[in-house]
């Protein structure tokens, strides 16, 4: 089992290496803002948000769908930061 460190860093990376450009800086700076603050809960809700595909969570994040029940507070958390 990875230590709390290492799992930030880990998600640090795919928070920046997304795949798409948009979806780099939107995960990205709300991981740089708010990574590192993110309970245990957050941290494995985030990780199974990042294991979504970026077409999904642009969608989610620019309002042109609506996110799944289980990711939409996360995702409004994310969204926050953007503004």
């Amino acid at each position: 089992m990875e230590d709390r460190d290492t799992r930030l860093r880990r998600l640090k990376m795919r928070s920046w290496r997304r795949g798409t450009k948009e979806m780099d800086l939107v995960l990205g700076r709300f991981w740089d803002d708010d990574g590192s603050s993110l309970n245990s809960a957050d941290l494995d809700l985030y990780e199974a948000l990042l294991a979504e595909n970026d077409q999904d969570l642009y969608q989610w994040v620019s309002g042109q769908a609506p996110a799944p029940a289980r990711f939409a507070a996360m995702i409004d958390r994310v969204m926050a930061r953007q503004k």
